[in-house]
């Protein structure tokens, strides 16, 4: 049987249309899309049609796009714009997020200056955070909320459309790390009333270094890069034609097949659910409704998820115990433990997550995979 993969959260193969859609774009389309003579316009033409597909997706404007090299960045330049100018303006202010969220936002948030305070919001014990919790902890210097749409080790759903209408009606920037949502489940940035919203293309099956951040019109975040007047003089350098095109057919291609693909997949999950849950001693992280449609994180009591993982690798099936980003940290995962497992309890954990390319079979050899695995480390085999 050839090897599984099974660790789409981490990164989605390019889908070959993306492919087929960015090959003229490097060699036959070079051009500069600032240059004015007809290389750079038909580079620039591709680009404006990118950011109408990634904007169409989102429900959004396409002047409501800026072009990133992926979610780390789009995160980090919100959160770091909107410090650097409450401590300007004001000499400091107030951020809450979630203890569950992303290293991009959490790292970003602990490296900020003095003068800027993070309350770092609690989830229970399936990660949903609850909106009592972010009208508790708002301050009247509290000027960014940025809350995940979807958490990337458990693939919990949090409750966006809520927050969004209560920042939005207290006059609260918020932004959303959209990386694990964007191309999989709905996202409408209207009804969802965030001010930003952070994606990557190579989670929707897109290239790698390719990304966007969303900011509605009229809020205003300071420059990420000096130099050019590319992204509307926000990021300069030359843009990623290719890669743009890439994301631009990503998002085309997800917006076609959302319905289908989410149905699909659901079931699948629920295949695997059904499946894993048979196994003695074996539990579900995160809720069994309201999460990804391709996610499930699951532990097996008294089995090492690190062995396990080395052991499923060994049988041909790609897993990871969680973020990609954490790989070969000795810590538990801070999303388990904030949501109440002990330390031992978070590293008997793996995450499966599948997608466009995953199938039954596939999902019914892996099940049998870790049952043989399970017996064999308990003794049982």
């Amino acid at each position: 049987m050839k090897p599984v993969y099974l660790d789409y959260a981490a990164t989605t193969p390019t889908d070959e249309r993306v492919v087929s859609a960015m090959l003229p774009y490097f060699t036959q389309h070079f051009g500069n899309p600032s240059s004015l003579y007809s290389f750079g316009r038909g580079a620039r033409q591709a680009v404006r049609r990118a950011r109408w597909q990634l904007a169409a997706l989102l429900n959004a404007e396409p002047e409501e796009m800026f072009f990133t090299s992926g979610g780390s960045e789009s995160d980090n330049w919100i959160i770091r714009s909107l410090a650097a100018e409450a401590l300007e303006k004001n000499g400091g202010g107030h951020i809450i997020t979630s203890k569950i969220e992303h290293h991009a936002v959490l790292h970003a948030c602990e490296s900020l200056p003095q003068g800027i305070e993070v309350t770092y919001v609690d989830v229970d014990e399936e990660g949903r955070l609850h909106l009592e919790d972010i009208e508790k902890a708002v301050r009247p210097d509290t000027f960014l909320v940025s809350i995940m749409t979807a958490n990337n080790e458990v693939g919990t759903i949090e409750p966006i459309a809520q927050i969004g209408a209560f920042c939005r009606e207290g006059g609260i920037f918020f932004h959303t790390d959209a990386v694990q949502a964007v191309g999989h489940i709905p996202m409408d940035v209207k009804k969802l009333q965030v001010d930003a919203l952070s994606l990557s293309g190579h989670k929707l099956y897109g290239p790698k270094g390719i990304g966007a951040l969303y900011l509605r019109r009229g809020k205003k975040i300071l420059p990420l890069i000096a130099g050019g007047a590319q992204e509307r003089g926000l990021r300069a350098g030359t843009e990623n034609t290719p890669g743009i095109v890439g994301l631009g057919k990503a998002a085309e291609l997800a917006a076609a097949e959302m319905i289908s693909e989410t149905a699909r997949l659901t079931a699948l999950r629920e295949q695997l659910i059904e499946g894993i849950l048979k196994i003695p001693g074996a539990h579900l992280n995160g809720p069994r409704e309201k999460r990804l449609p391709g996610n499930v994180s699951f532990g097996l009591e008294g089995i090492d998820h690190e062995t396990l993982l080395i052991r499923l690798d060994l049988m041909g099936f790609a897993v990871s115990a969680g973020s990609a980003c954490s790989a070969g940290s000795l810590e538990p995962s801070h999303v388990l433990t904030a949501m109440g497992q002990s330390a031992e309890q978070a590293n008997t954990s793996i995450r499966v997550t599948m997608g466009r390319f995953t199938d039954k079979e596939e999902v019914e050899a892996f099940l049998q995979a870790v049952k043989t695995a399970a017996l064999s480390m308990r003794g049982q085999a």
